[in-house]
């Protein structure tokens, strides 16, 4: 039994610039689950090859408060890392994901409780509700992580405790706690984003200046913001940089946007929209990258963002680091097809 503080900015797309690189539910309770025991914190994860390690003194970080989270476990082999951590009340995107000695825990389905803690005490509440999370495996690769929407109905003390089934029949839990604050930092649903005009083919000689990827169609280019939300059509935007997103929580998501602009050609804008400014000039040097201005005023706090817009700008989906193809496609097909009747 061990707990673990893991602390991360409010900007953590801001801090890939000090990145060090490393490669339906149900609402039943079950009310003979133990308290959580309490332990000594220590200030970063255990397992460091999934861990996302910044260097704070980098000057090109963004001064942004603090937001921290606790993970507390009985078992010696599972840790667990937050995906998700921009959370306020109403019914949220829920992802982690959970390491053993092995690596990912990748079994398809794992059951989610949450707790409402009181601010003073370690006392917690519940379950409050119980979900059944998916796994998503990322493409080209062992990585994942489990899904699930939960409603957080006030602000305050939470923990979501995951209930994994091991190799010898037991069960074992590990919780993440953290604050659910009255409303989200980045853009959330049912809000129309800033009208900041996003760079497109026509503002460059060279598609190479909008993106660190190697992958680069230029259909995720050809349209700007304000563009988009006056166009009459869904819109899915994309806020990543390819080429330094390798952390355990970051996947390709341009990549997955790609292939989601093949299967729906002409329904829906697909835009890319990188994190910094000038990629060319950054040559695997993050000490030169310019963070782009748009990440302020849309208030992202990951490295990886997807939001879905319906027909009128509305944002109608919203996920924070990676979203596999399934989540997103879901999403993108219900605004879609309102949009046609």
């Amino acid at each position: 039994m061990h707990t673990i503080l893991i602390k991360t900015t409010t900007a953590l797309l801001y801090a890939i610039i000090g990145i060090t690189l490393i490669t339906c539910g149900t609402s039943e309770p079950a009310n003979d689950q133990p308290e959580p025991p309490t332990a000594t914190a220590v200030t970063q994860p255990n397992n460091d090859e999934l861990a996302d390690q910044t260097k704070p003194e980098n000057n090109n970080k963004l001064n942004e408060p603090e937001q921290n989270w606790t993970v507390v476990t009985e078992s010696e082999n599972l840790d667990i890392i937050l995906a998700t951590p921009d959370l306020a009340t109403g019914k949220r995107r829920f992802a982690v994901v959970i390491t053993d000695n092995s690596g990912i825990v990748a079994l398809p389905v794992i059951q989610l409780a949450s707790y409402k803690y009181s601010q003073d005490t370690e006392t917690r509440q519940g379950p409050i509700e119980t979900q059944r999370a998916r796994f998503y495996p990322f493409p080209y690769g062992s990585r994942g992580l489990h899904a699930a929407e939960i409603n957080f109905n006030t602000p305050g003390r939470w923990g979501v405790e995951a209930r994994v089934p091991r190799p010898n029949g037991n069960i074992e839990y590990v919780e993440v706690i953290m604050n659910i604050h009255e409303k989200t930092m980045s853009v959330d649903i049912g809000q129309t984003p800033p009208r900041i005009r996003s760079r497109t083919l026509e503002d460059v000689e060279d598609i190479a200046d909008l993106t660190t990827g190697s992958m680069r169609n230029p259909d995720l280019y050809k349209i700007s913001i304000p563009e988009a939300i006056d166009s009459g059509k869904p819109t899915i935007i994309v806020f990543a940089s390819p080429a330094f997103c390798t952390n355990a929580v970051c996947g390709p998501q341009v990549e997955v946007l790609s292939n989601l602009s093949e299967k729906y050609p002409q329904r829906a804008n697909f835009i890319h929209i990188d994190l910094y400014e000038n990629p060319q000039e950054i040559q695997g040097d993050l000490s030169r990258g310019i963070p782009s201005p748009l990440l302020q005023e849309w208030g992202l706090v990951s490295q990886e963002w997807t939001f879905i817009m319906d027909e009128t700008g509305v944002v109608t989906g919203r996920f924070e680091n990676f979203a596999p193809e399934p989540e997103l496609e879901k999403s993108l097909t219900q605004v879609i097809n309102l949009n046609q009747n």
